[in-house]
């Protein structure tokens, strides 16, 4: 059957775009749950929204420079750029339409029942209240408003991307004179939430009936006293208003001289790109709507009439207002790793074995922990490291720059390309420079997106190199949010890969060959495929074969074809996938032995695993890399293998209990959507939580063993035992 399938058929592939546009109906299936704790519901309307932006600033301004410039191509499922666009537009209408449902129907009730009321719009104010908004506004929100008009001396102004504004329709007062356009952008550095005080008007009720507190936002506060920045007109209209731009950077990097100069100058044009899409309140009115129209160059395909506040991110705000704890999911506190629960250094507990650190169950510290202790160390040599994304106050950047200061050889490669966060960046790059690091900036044409430490110490047998490798990025802010493992490993062929790394990523120096690493943009995609080709041949030969592979998105067409192909041999595949699937599960004659699974649920799965059956001897790998043409041809990328048993069987359970997940996953089904387990008669499995409980329970024992009260040796008999 295999040699009859034309596996680059398009009908055997979804497109990319819809894909993710399913994840994040995902997502949002979060949010409409009703077993998922209520202000959780918020959190991830919240997090749908922000998805959309970033799909929209990147993914779909990308198409539409494509159709700009005339680009017929299709994608592996067959669609032009344009074609692409057509059913965008419509998937992600009938996505807002949901998205305003759940919060309208679902959310708005759900909150006023546990005594919080958002109130939608200011005419529907208390008395009481409209006075406490319009003495906020004269003392907080007047001074710091720019009114804008629009005439023959004052052209349309800047609208900056993803801001809120508010668009205003006017006129002359006591003249018929032609209508005017001005708009007032609402302030990002005042609260979007504002609370009504409890003491306004009594409203809040006695203490054995209080009534809910009440919270409006910001723009609506505006919008009631608009005409006061507008004395001497009429005001006919007022909507909020927000636009998206292009904000896809386009760098000429062979052209650049210095690419920092380069991006700091893109970053300003970000503010200018092309406007994509243009949301407006819904029942607008369609003078003020054409004007916009017109300015902004939108298609009418383009504009979202929201029945509902703009930019749902708001939601998050209102997430964090203090009280209803009981109604959030309780923080959870990433747990110590029992490898690193004694009084040894970190360098003598990683000569003792390979640690496996699983984030955010265990704790990031130890990765934190091993910068800053090769920084005060007087015996560390050399401090080399690759960042990708880092957080606003990176303890790593502090620990990487002191070390410099010290006298340490610090090689860091920043990527200033990293998308959103290159002006954050820049001024890290800066920083570490000034210190004394040796700064690269990322390699041209290519992003380096691997995620490895290497650390040279002088010792008593030698020179010996402690590497940490991962599968996530050296933020210890989303290393409590995102699933990601780490390796800690002094092995000796792995630090030499990893000095071949750095060789590779500082000069031009690439290695004749690779011990224990896989390295991309030029040795990874075939390393993939032989070991998908090794199982389809050992399933072939009636030999024990298998795949079980953990990842973000899977797109790339060569892998997909493979795995099709071994799908057919009979190797039963076993696919993680949180986001985005271009493979076609299930299907007769295609992919009958192919399972998709995605888990969605308060942590954001990252992490990378791969595990291959190998004739019963299963190897594991973990990496950087999703299984895209971006990470696997135009990315540095690492994958590493796991050699330790102890840690192989770490491995094997996650991998297991993540497919054993029946409350967070879904799984594809062969006409494209995504549908939960059936649980009836089956215990219920979240398999978050179960690694939450595992990694504090180890955590436990450890702490047991360690306690020198339990573990004494010598016990006192107690008197009533002596008699």
């Amino acid at each position: 059957m295999a040699d009859t399938v034309n596996y680059k058929d398009p009908k055997f592939y979804t497109n990319r775009e819809l894909s993710w546009l399913q994840f994040n109906n995902r997502v949002l299936g979060e949010a409409r749950d009703k077993t998922t704790l209520p202000f959780e519901r918020l959190k991830f309307l919240s997090i749908t929204a922000s998805n959309l932006d970033e799909f929209f600033m990147v993914r779909v301004a990308s198409l539409d420079e494509m159709v700009h410039a005339g680009y017929k191509k299709r994608d592996i499922a067959g669609m032009t750029a344009q074609e692409q666009l057509d059913a965008i537009g419509v998937s992600v209408h009938e996505l807002v339409e949901s998205q305003y449902s759940c919060y309208n129907r679902g959310l708005l009730p759900l909150m006023h029942r546990l005594g919080l009321v958002i109130i939608p719009e200011h005419e529907e104010l208390q008395p009481a209240e409209a006075e406490f908004a319009d003495r906020y506004f004269e003392r907080e929100v007047y001074p710091v408003l720019t009114p804008m008009a629009v005439d023959s001396s004052r052209p349309f102004p800047l609208v900056r991307n993803k801001s809120i504004n508010i668009g205003v329709l006017m006129q002359k007062k006591k003249t018929d004179e032609d209508l005017e356009f001005a708009m007032v952008r609402v302030p990002d550095v005042l609260p979007r939430v504002v609370e009504i005080p409890e003491e306004v008007d009594n409203l809040r009720g006695d203490p054995e009936h209080p009534k809910p507190r009440r919270i409006i936002y910001l723009e609506e506060i505006i919008e009631r006293n608009i005409g006061k920045l507008f004395l001497n007109y009429k005001i006919l209209c007022s909507h909020p208003f927000r636009i998206m731009r292009n904000a896809d950077l386009s760098i000429d990097e062979d052209e650049s001289a210095d690419l920092l100069q380069e991006i700091e100058k893109k970053l300003k044009q970000r503010q200018r790109g092309e406007v994509i899409r243009l949301e407006i309140e819904k029942n607008s009115d369609k003078r003020l709507l054409k004007r916009l129209r017109n300015e902004f160059g939108v298609s009418k395909e383009e504009i979202y009439e929201i029945s509902g506040p703009l930019d749902l991110t708001v939601l998050m705000k209102v997430y964090g207002l203090p009280g209803f704890e009981e109604y959030k999911m309780p923080s959870y506190k990433p747990k110590a790793v029992p490898e690193l629960m004694n009084d040894d250094d970190i360098f003598t507990n990683i000569r003792k074995g390979d640690i496996l650190l699983q984030h955010p169950y265990q704790t990031f510290e130890p990765v934190i922990g091993l910068i800053e202790a090769a920084a005060e160390d007087p015996d560390v040599l050399a401090i080399k490291q690759t960042l990708y994304r880092v957080s606003g106050n990176s303890p790593i950047i502090k620990a990487l720059a002191r070390a410099a200061e010290r006298g340490k050889q610090v090689s860091v490669l920043v990527e200033l390309k990293a998308r959103f966060d290159e002006e954050h960046n820049i001024i890290w790059a800066k920083m570490l420079e000034k210190a004394g690091c040796h700064v690269i900036y990322g390699l041209v044409g290519l992003k380096t997106h691997c995620k490895i430490t290497l650390i040279v110490r002088r010792e008593e047998d030698g020179i010996r190199r402690y590497v940490h490798l991962g599968t996530g990025n050296y933020n210890d802010s989303t290393a409590k949010l995102y699933t990601d493992n780490g390796l800690l490993t002094c092995r000796e062929k792995i630090g030499e890969d990893a000095t071949a790394v750095f060789n590779m990523l500082s000069g031009y120096s690439e290695p004749l060959y690779w011990n224990r690493l896989a390295v991309a943009p030029l040795w990874l995609r075939n390393r993939f495929f032989r070991l998908i080709d090794r199982e389809k041949a050992n399933a072939e030969q009636g030999r024990p074969s298998g795949i079980i592979a953990k990842m973000n998105s899977l797109c790339d067409q060569e892998i997909i074809e493979r795995l099709y192909a071994a799908g057919q041999a009979g190797v039963k595949i076993h696919l993680i996938i949180r986001g985005i699937c271009c493979l076609k599960a299930g299907i007769p004659g295609l992919s009958e032995n192919i399972s998709v699974c995605s888990i969605v649920g308060n942590f954001l799965e990252h992490a990378r695993i791969f595990r291959f059956e190998n004739d019963g001897d299963p190897l594991f790998f973990m990496g950087s890399a999703d299984w895209m043409p971006r990470n696997l041809d135009r990315r540095v990328e690492i994958m590493f293998p796991v050699e330790d048993e102890r840690l192989t069987a770490k491995l094997e359970h996650y991998l297991e209990v993540q497919l054993e997940d029946n409350v967070k996953a879904q799984y594809l089904q062969p006409d494209g959507s995504y549908e939960k387990p059936d649980r009836r008669g089956r215990q219920a499995v979240c398999a978050q939580d179960v690694f939450c409980e595992e990694a504090a329970a180890a955590a436990r024992e450890q702490e047991d063993l360690t306690d020198p009260v339990k573990t004494r040796v010598f016990v006192p008999m107690e008197g009533t035992e002596m008699r």
